[in-house]
Formats: structure tokens, C-alpha cells, sequence
């Protein structure tokens, strides 16, 4: 026979009276109070096998809990591949406009160098040319001197009348200057 009692500790113990050199017996009466003064429990009901309508509505319902379940987890996959596919577009966007603003601030690097580089370069050949200019200028003085000192030059005018002409010269030569003023008479032919 198999009693209960509650030990000193406070937990539920299971004696068994087998130790003890007692006989099992199954069919108790309830209410029936064992040797050692505890009540005994009533013997578990013995289960029926559940009809055949039971069987395929506990089917029926298993069937709809898992269509309902499987239902949510699409759901909430879809959701979470939309915002998984709407953060990484988010990303991509945020990328792109880092991308364009290191590309934008590289040209405008760039430009700004190439920029000096010219305005370097149109310097030094604004000065090549005033040197080149002054150089020439200095050349062509020289030149022109020179060539009055040497060669000379000579400038003049005529003017003509009925009965004469009228004959104005200037010659250069070097420093020298001479002018020659003359009028020279025509031929009366009768």
C-alpha cells in the first residue's frame, strides 16, 4: 500500500508500505486510512479512448493553428523583407550621396589646383613677354640709331606751278641734318 506524508522538511514523501513486507493492494476504498494513520488516495481514473469525431476535430483545429501560424510567419516575413529591402535602399542612397560629395569636393580639389597651375603659368609667361618686349624695345633703339648714323634718310616735298616746280629736301645723316630748298624754272616754248 502506498501512503503519503508530509515530512518534517516540508516536501510530500512516498512511502511504500512493499518495504515493509506488506501485500499491494490496488483496489482501496477511498476515504480508507492506511496503518500509519494517513489518508489514502483514490486510484487514477482509468482514461476511455477518445470517439472518432473527437480525433478529426482535434485534426481540424491542429490544421487551422498551423494555417494561422504559418499565415502570421508570412506576414511578418513579408514585413521584415520590406524593411530590410526599404533600409538597404537607404543605405544605397546614403552611399551614393557620400560617393557624389567625395566626387564633388575631389573635382573641386582639382579644379582649384588646375586653376593656380594656370594663372602660375599665364604669370611667368606675361613675364617671359615683357622681357622679351623690353628686350626688343632696348634692340630696336639701337637698331635705329645705327642706322641713322650710318645710312641716313632723306624727306621731302614738291609742289608744281605753271612755270616751275617748287623742290623741298631734308637729309638726315646722323646727327647731321641738311636741307636743300630750290625752285627750278620751266622752258617757255613759244
Amino acid at each position: 500500500m502506498t501512503c503519503w506524508r508530509e515530512p518534517a522538511g516540508g516536501a510530500l514523501e512516498l512511502e511504500s508500505s512493499m518495504k515493509r513486507g506488506q501485500s499491494l493492494s490496488l483496489l482501496q476504498p477511498a476515504g480508507e486510512v492506511c496503518r500509519e494513520g494517513c489518508a489514502s488516495q483514490p486510484p487514477p481514473p482509468v482514461k476511455k479512448p477518445p470517439p472518432d469525431n473527437h480525433l478529426k476535430a482535434v485534426k481540424i483545429q491542429a490544421w487551422w493553428r498551423g494555417t494561422l501560424v504559418r499565415r502570421t510567419l508570412l506576414h511578418a516575413a513579408l514585413r521584415a523583407s520590406i524593411i530590410q529591402y526599404w533600409w538597404k535602399q537607404k543605405l544605397a542612397e546614403l552611399l551614393e550621396k557620400r560617393r557624389r560629395a567625395a566626387l564633388e569636393y575631389y573635382a573641386r580639389q582639382n579644379w582649384a589646383a588646375v586653376r593656380l597651375q594656370s594663372w602660375v603659368r599665364m604669370w611667368r609667361v606675361h613675364l617671359r613677354y615683357c622681357r622679351l618686349l623690353n628686350a626688343a624695345r632696348i634692340i630696336q633703339v639701337y637698331w635705329r640709331w645705327h642706322n641713322c648714323h650710318t645710312r641716313g634718310f632723306f624727306r621731302g616735298s614738291y609742289e608744281i606751278t605753271a612755270s616751275q616746280l617748287r623742290l623741298e629736301l631734308e637729309i638726315f645723316l646722323g646727327s647731321q641734318v641738311c636741307r636743300i630748298t630750290d625752285c627750278i624754272p620751266f622752258p617757255i616754248k613759244n
